[in-house]
């Protein structure tokens, strides 16, 4: 499995060269060729969580669906949103209050953050609950915005950083 879809390999029954996507794509039948991924019941629970219009034509006598719409289900799912998205909002990507992206660290970077900020998870998690995890913690973090941006322009403007300040360099007292 890949991500949910079947990649084939594991699949014996042979190409679906004969078979159309089983799925109707804004109230039209697709007509591209089936691929080995298949709209399974767990793909389909996505596609109804993303809106997407996207459903199985009943009379489609398999499940397997082209590769257009294998990609464009997985660029769905690997979108990782904040609870209130921009579909709900009027928000664009350069809004300030967007969340990092946890998901693209290394497991290692993550559990420095859990060790560091002493997050309670369960042992072995993988990286994507590990990131999920972290991600819960770090919006709780309250923060006084308009304290930080000015300690940072201030920061900038005297050419050093907080680093800098905790090691005792860059206060002149001479």
């Amino acid at each position: 499995m890949n991500n949910g879809f079947s990649t084939g390999e594991e699949d014996s029954r042979g190409g679906h060269t004969d078979q159309t996507c089983c799925l109707i794509d804004d109230m039209e039948r697709c007509r591209n060729q089936a691929g080995y991924a298949s709209y399974s019941k767990r793909i389909q629970k996505t596609v109804a969580q993303k809106r997407l219009k996207l459903s199985s034509d009943p009379s489609a006598q398999h499940i397997y669906i082209c590769d257009y719409h294998k990609a464009r289900i997985q660029s769905v799912r690997t979108k990782r949103r904040r609870k209130d998205s921009e579909d709900d909002s009027n928000e664009t990507d350069t809004d300030l209050h967007e969340f990092p992206d946890l998901y693209q660290l290394h497991v290692s970077t993550l559990r420095r953050y859990k060790r560091h900020f002493k997050v309670q998870t369960r042992q072995g998690m993988k990286r994507a609950q590990l990131a999920d995890t972290i991600m819960k913690h770090f919006k709780t973090i309250p923060i006084k915005e308009k304290e930080i941006i000015t300690f940072f322009v201030y920061m900038v403007k005297m050419g050093s950083n907080k680093l800098d300040q905790k090691n005792g360099i860059g206060n002149d007292t001479t």
